[in-house]
């Protein structure tokens, strides 16, 4: 069972670095792509806590969400910059 959700959890990893790349190509879009890669890291560590339990395994997953947490909280804070935050010269 524990090579099953290793290996998972690294198809996941995998995915994640794929997606977070396609949407940062596709949409040029930093935070996107980030939250979009810290969200697959994040399942990545969850589906690792099914393997047998160490203290390193929940430290690293704690570790992971503390990170997104943070980076989410960064990511909000920045405001869109688009054509309506754009003021008309005077």
């Amino acid at each position: 069972m524990t090579t099953i959700t290793h290996d998972a959890a690294l198809l996941i990893t995998a995915g994640g670095l794929v997606v977070g790349a396609w949407a940062l190509a596709k949409t040029r879009q930093i935070p996107l792509s980030l939250a979009l890669l810290l969200d697959f890291f994040t399942a990545a560590g969850i589906l690792r806590l099914a393997g047998p339990p160490s203290w390193s395994g929940l430290a690293t997953v704690a570790l992971t969400i503390s990170i997104r947490q943070l980076a989410g909280r960064g990511l909000r804070a920045l405001k869109p910059r688009g054509i309506a935050a754009v003021q008309p010269p005077r």
